[in-house]
């Protein structure tokens, strides 16, 4: 007489729902992000087409340069994460990539895909997710600060004070912005701003060496001028090739270009700022050359460096392969 078996119940997989979840929100956001991707693409290879440009090697270049400001960029935010938080640990290639999908997220109005990506990743690296958002903060007022200074600086010098006369909104208001985005560099004013909302949320204060202190912001503010420098050498390099753009011309059509940058990153509810950039672009490049030639500069402009996010997706996917799944961005 045999033994009656008992039936085998195969348990169910942990995470199968939580995994389901993931997928789809990835699918969704990839979908969302390649959509309004394809759809700037068209748009500007539309427009550049209808001038009926000769295709220029430099054009290359610069779509190379526009890609490479973004690795740059994430190199001195990981290092930045290590200042703040000193027992973390950064990869060149950690850091890389979760720049390269944050910045892929930024067609997301709002800068919240961008934000979201790095707090996420930081779950799975065991870092401080009040550092990445402090991190992100300082990131992006970095790139302010070096955008606009410089900016002003240069074309002012190069058109006189009379240019923000007539066109006070475009160019006056990236210079108030100043103001605040100077009190967040100044550390005390920075850690109360963000205390009071982490004394309600985490029920404890955010310590003050989680802010940098005046030495390393000095430092971090001179390392984010490279990656401004990169887009301006790529824009000079689109703009010689359309116009007869002089040596004494190239300080302030790349002053114009990180300027319009940093106007198209204050319109937050823009994706990836369409069309506040180009405004900005053709304002000041029209004190210069005509202002036909002006729009085809800003339009090339934007034709390149929507490519070169599909040149920043490629070393995304390249650099991923480097970093373990477990902490993947």
């Amino acid at each position: 007489m045999t033994e009656a078996t008992e039936p085998v119940t195969v348990p169910r997989k942990k995470g199968g729902r939580r995994r389901l979840l993931r997928w789809t929100v990835t699918i969704l956001v990839v979908g969302l992000v390649g959509y309004f991707f394809v759809r700037s693409l068209a748009r500007n290879w539309d427009r550049v087409a209808e001038e009926h440009l000769a295709f220029d090697p430099w054009w290359i270049v610069a779509t190379v340069l526009f890609a490479l400001a973004v690795p740059l960029t994430g190199i001195l935010c990981g290092r930045m994460i290590m200042t703040l938080q000193p027992g973390a640990r950064v990869t060149v290639s950690e850091a890389v990539a979760v720049q390269c999908a944050s910045w892929l997220l930024k067609y997301i109005p709002g800068q919240v895909g961008s934000v979201v990506n790095k707090v996420v990743w930081a779950g799975k690296k065991g870092i401080s997710r009040t550092i990445i958002v402090i991190t992100f903060i300082y990131e992006n007022v970095f790139l302010q600060i070096v955008s606009i200074v410089p900016s002003v600086v240069i074309l002012a010098a190069s058109l006189g004070p009379g240019i923000f006369g007539d066109n006070v909104t475009t160019l006056l208001l990236p210079v108030l912005a100043l103001v605040p985005l100077g009190l967040v560099l100044w550390r005390p004013f920075f850690h109360r701003l963000v205390n009071l909302p982490a004394k309600r949320v985490l029920k404890q204060p955010v310590p003050r060496e989680s802010f940098l202190s005046s030495g390393q912001t000095l430092r971090y503010l001179v390392g984010f001028v490279g990656p401004r420098i990169l887009n301006g050498i790529g824009f000079v390099l689109i703009a010689h090739s359309v116009a007869d753009v002089g040596p004494s011309d190239w300080l302030p059509f790349a002053a114009a270009y990180t300027l319009a940058g940093a106007v198209g990153i204050l319109a937050v509810l823009v994706p990836s700022g369409l069309g506040v950039r180009e405004a900005v672009v053709v304002v000041v490049l029209s004190q210069y050359v005509s202002t036909p030639e002006a729009i085809v500069i800003s339009l090339l402009a934007r034709l390149c460096s929507t490519i070169g996010d599909a040149v920043i997706a490629l070393i995304y996917a390249v650099v991923r392969q480097r970093i373990d799944k477990e902490i993947r961005p």
